[in-house]
C-alpha cells in the first residue's frame, strides 16, 4: 500500500492521539480542532481496515494493531523533529520557541532575570514561560525545557545540571526577639518551622565528617517556596532557605541566618528535556547561558 500525503499527517496525528492519551490533548497539541483529530484517525482506520483504538467516554486503549503501528508513526514524528532541528542548527543564528516550566519562587527571582539578558543576545528565540510549583509532563505538554531541583529518574528524560544552590537556616528578627536565637542543635527542638510540604519534616544538617537530624514542627505549611520566605519573614518560624532568596532580606534586615557553622543540604538545579533535545541549537544555546548566569550569580552570594 503506498503511503500517501494525508496518510502522513494522520499518522503523525496518529502519534499525538496515543503520547497525549486522547483526541483533545492531542489536538490542543497540534493546534487542531478535536473534529478534525478524530477525521484523522477513522480515516487511518478506515484506510488500514484494522481498529487502532478502543475508545469509551473514560478510556483509550491500543489494540495490538494499534500498537504496533504507533511504533511507526512515532519514529516518523521523530525523523521529521531532526529533520528541523538539522535545518535549524544550520542557521547562522538560532530561531524559534522554547516552551519553559519551571517552579515559582526560582523563576521570579533566578529564571526571568536570566532570560531578560538572554533574549537581548539571542532575539529570534521566543520563550515561554510557565510558572508552576506543579511537576508537569513535559513530553504531554510540549515542554522543551522544564526546571528542577531533582531529576525524575525512571521519567525518559534527559537533564543537565545548571547549578547547585546553598542553603541556610532562617527565622526573622521579630521570631528571635521573643523565641530567642538558638545556638546549639539542641535548640532547635524549642522553635517552630514554616513547614515546606514537597520536603520531608526532617532536616538534615552537617558538620565536619557527621550529620545530624532535626524532626521539624510547625503550625504553619506550604507548598510554594516564595509564600514560605514569606511566613519566615512575618515570623512564624525558622525554615531551610536557599541563600539566594534569604541573601537579600538578611542585608535588608528582614531576616537572620542561624548555626552558620552547620551545613544544610544544597539545592541542585537542573535543566530536564525531551530525548533529543540536546540536538537543538536553540536549547544548548539557552542551557549554557543559564549556566554562565548562575555561575556568576550564585558564587558571589556568601552569608
Amino acid at each position: 500500500m503506498k503511503v500517501s500525503f494525508e496518510q502522513l499527517k494522520s499518522m503523525v496525528v496518529f502519534a499525538q492521539i496515543v503520547e497525549q492519551g486522547s483526541l483533545t490533548g492531542a489536538a490542543k497539541q497540534l493546534g487542531l480542532s478535536r473534529a478534525v483529530v478524530s477525521y484523522h484517525l477513522k480515516k487511518l482506520e478506515t484506510q488500514l481496515h484494522v481498529t487502532l483504538l478502543n475508545r469509551s467516554t473514560r478510556t483509550m486503549t491500543l489494540t495490538e494493531a494499534g500498537s504496533q503501528y504507533y511504533q511507526r508513526c512515532r519514529l516518523i514524528a521523530e525523523h521529521a523533529d531532526a529533520a528541523n532541528l538539522q535545518i535549524e542548527n544550520l542557521k547562522n543564528e538560532p530561531v524559534g520557541l522554547i516552551k519553559m516550566s519551571c517552579p515559582v519562587n526560582v523563576g521570579l527571582e533566578l529564571i526571568v532575570p536570566a532570560l531578560n539578558e538572554f533574549k537581548q543576545r539571542y532575539p529570534k528565540i521566543d520563550i515561554d514561560l510557565e510558572l508552576s510549583d506543579e511537576v508537569v509532563d513535559v513530553i504531554k505538554q510540549g515542554i522543551d525545557l522544564a526546571i528542577r531541583g531533582v531529576v525524575l529518574h525512571d521519567s525518559g528524560l534527559q537533564a543537565t545540571k545548571l547549578a547547585t544552590m546553598a542553603t541556610c537556616l532562617c527565622g526573622s528578627v521579630d521570631y528571635f526577639n521573643h523565641a530567642g536565637i538558638p545556638k546549639t542543635l539542641g535548640d532547635l527542638d524549642k522553635h517552630q518551622w514554616v513547614i515546606y510540604q514537597p520536603s520531608r519534616r526532617m532536616l538534615t544538617l552537617y558538620k565536619g565528617h557527621r550529620d545530624y537530624k532535626v524532626s521539624l514542627k510547625g503550625s504553619m505549611m506550604t507548598n510554594n517556596a516564595a509564600a514560605r520566605t514569606a511566613f519566615v519573614v512575618a515570623g512564624h518560624g525558622l525554615a531551610k532557605i536557599p541563600v539566594y532568596d534569604a541573601w537579600p532580606k538578611i542585608k535588608a534586615g528582614a531576616l537572620q541566618a542561624v548555626l552558620t557553622d552547620y551545613k544544610t543540604p544544597d539545592i541542585e538545579l537542573y535543566g530536564v528535556f525531551p530525548p533529543g533535545g540536546a540536538g537543538s541549537k536553540k536549547l544548548r544555546v539557552l542551557l549554557d547561558h543559564l549556566k554562565d548566569y548562575f555561575a556568576k550569580q550564585l558564587t558571589t552570594l556568601t552569608l
